[in-house]
Order: C-alpha cells, then sequence, then structure tokens
C-alpha cells in the first residue's frame, strides 16, 4: 500500500494522546511560544494544564490532549464539560507550535476532541475567542471544522477586540 493510499492516521509523524505529567515542563516551553498569546493568556493556559496534569492526570474537569512526535511536543488543545450543562463542551485552548502550522496537527487535535466529547455524551463545543486580527488564522480554523458564530460581544476584551462565541454541533 502506497503511503498515499494509506488513511490519514497511518501517515501521521505524530500521535494524539493524553496529557502526562512528565509533558508539563515541554507544554509550558510550548505555550509561551505561541506569538498570538499575551501574557495574561499564556498564564492562564499553563493554569488549566496544571490543572489537567493532576494528580492524578486527567482527574478533573479540564483535558488535555497533546500532538506527540517522538517525543516532541508539537500542538495541544485543552478542553471540558461546560459547567451547567448536559451535552456541551468548552475548547479553552487548541495551538501548535509555529513551525507546524498548517501541517495537520490542528485538525488531528480537534478530531481527537471532538471523539472524546462524543465519548461521553457530549453533542457540541463552545469556543470564546478573540476578534483582534491577529486571530485571523485562528478565526479560519474553526469555519474549516464547522464552527458556526453564535454571539458577538462588542469591545468585551478591550476597544475594537470582540468576544466571539463559536459553536460546533454534532452527535444527536
Amino acid at each position: 500500500m502506497s503511503d498515499a493510499s494509506r488513511p490519514a492516521a497511518a501517515r501521521r509523524p505524530f500521535i494524539i494522546r493524553p496529557l502526562e505529567q512528565r509533558d508539563r515542563p515541554q507544554l509550558e516551553e510550548l505555550i509561551r511560544g505561541i506569538e498570538n498569546f499575551a501574557p495574561d493568556e499564556v498564564a492562564c493556559a499553563i493554569e488549566l494544564v496544571d490543572l489537567a496534569a493532576g494528580p492524578p492526570p486527567g482527574s478533573g474537569d479540564y483535558k488535555v490532549l497533546v500532538a506527540d512526535s517522538a517525543g516532541a511536543l508539537l500542538g495541544y488543545a485543552c478542553f471540558g464539560p461546560t459547567p451547567m450543562t448536559r451535552h456541551t463542551f468548552d475548547l479553552y485552548w487548541i495551538a501548535n507550535a509555529p513551525a507546524v502550522r498548517r501541517t495537520g496537527v490542528g485538525s488531528a487535535l480537534h478530531e481527537a476532541v471532538v471523539a472524546a466529547v462524543c465519548a461521553v455524551g457530549g453533542r457540541r463545543i463552545r469556543v470564546e475567542t478573540s476578534s483582534h486580527e491577529a486571530y485571523g488564522a485562528t478565526l479560519q480554523f474553526y469555519e474549516r471544522t464547522g464552527y458556526k458564530l453564535a454571539g458577538r460581544v462588542e469591545h468585551f476584551y478591550k476597544d475594537d477586540d470582540h468576544l466571539l462565541i463559536f459553536v460546533c454541533e454534532f452527535g444527536g
């Protein structure tokens, strides 16, 4: 079977797996290298990783999946159930190392998040993000992966930086 005819997952030079405590230093480095993240966003993202890392890993409401290429972390996604809802989950962060953007890492992470959410009865994922022009590629990613704009709060983060709420529906 040629590489082109193999399923996409078999061709990937990385695996998607749950966060392990040993990943924490490398994941912090990856998060600090995301140029769009402001210092307060970096602090929040690392805090959620720490909560997801345990002990024991995955014991709380925050779940983290990583894209691992022979021990090198290429990206991650942090998600969890939306409080006081029955079938809704929040996708808090999904990010790749700059060197692997547009290589399928983000899409693979998103597919794994959807599979994990569906496995526990989830039917939708909600994302809150910024309208800032630096997030243009992020907004395009959400639209490509099936998210619809569900709401907008003007001047939420600061003047001319609005909160955008996207929702992806699946399952039934």
